[in-house]
């Protein structure tokens, strides 16, 4: 049996040995095969359902008192009065754990309703209060 290299013995061969890239390519699409279900495998989480809404405005955990630049006072993103922010501050003071208070004023509101919430803020004997919204202060 003998094998031929070549038309001639001294020239190089032309032809492409296709059998180490057939090779690698098997390899390949077997780690492709195995590899693949690992990444199709479901993980089940049992994930919390929607609570039905409470009648409590008040959030346990944090609430916002906001001032837009008319002087609107809201809590939580709802309009309020000075009174209704004292019944809130009070039913929060009221809570196992006191909420944190996230005070926003708007850089219009007039100082003098600002002045009256930071009032009755302090009144209420709020010990977890915090400003939010300070960098529209920069420019002043």
């Amino acid at each position: 049996m003998a094998m031929s290299a070549g038309k001639d013995d001294g020239e190089p061969m032309m032809e492409m040995n296709t059998t180490p890239l057939i090779d690698v390519m098997l390899v390949l699409l077997i780690m492709f095969i195995i590899t693949i279900p690992i990444q199709t495998h479901a993980v089940k989480i049992d994930l919390p359902q929607n609570a039905p809404p409470t009648d409590s405005v008040i959030d346990p955990v944090k609430n916002k008192v906001a001032i837009d630049a008319g002087g609107i006072i809201t809590w939580n993103g709802s309009a309020i009065d000075l009174l209704t922010l004292r019944q809130y501050l009070q039913q929060s003071l009221r809570l196992p754990v006191e909420p944190e208070l996230q005070f926003q004023p708007n850089a219009a509101t007039r100082y003098v309703v600002v002045d009256e919430v930071l009032a009755e803020i302090k009144r209420a004997g709020v010990t977890k209060l915090g400003f939010v919204g300070n960098e529209q202060y920069g420019n002043f």
